[in-house]
């Protein structure tokens, strides 16, 4: 897979708005302003919440991920070339935690999950 097939993942979520704070070539995603997912600038790998430390401890374990650095224990790194689904999945599931937790205002205000 390719950086062109995560941002276009992440580009399809409802109101998901790319940015680049940190400089450098980041692509940092985010929905009502808090990240979802980031591709480095140099590493060829996606970074992706998960819903708890246990979680992200079993997808390192289990080989799929690696630890995500500069990140909270949950956050875990899935190379470009992981299988498409894998990818798709973890960028997802972020995704939904970090809608799940933005006020209900907001919330409302976005387009349903496709």
């Amino acid at each position: 897979m390719s950086r062109e097939f995560v941002n276009g993942v992440c580009a399809a979520l409802p109101g998901a708005e790319n940015s680049d704070p940190w400089g450098g070539g980041h692509d940092c995603w985010k929905v009502g302003g808090k990240m979802f997912a980031v591709v480095g600038a140099i590493n060829q790998a996606v970074a992706a919440k998960t819903d708890s430390i246990e979680t992200a401890e079993m997808l390192i374990e289990a080989g799929p991920a690696r630890r995500a650095a500069y990140f909270h224990k949950s956050w875990v790194e899935l190379p470009l070339d992981a299988p498409e689904d894998e990818l798709r999945h973890r960028i997802l599931a972020s995704y939904r935690l970090i809608r799940g937790a933005l006020p209900k205002k907001v919330q409302a205000g976005l387009d349903p999950i496709p």
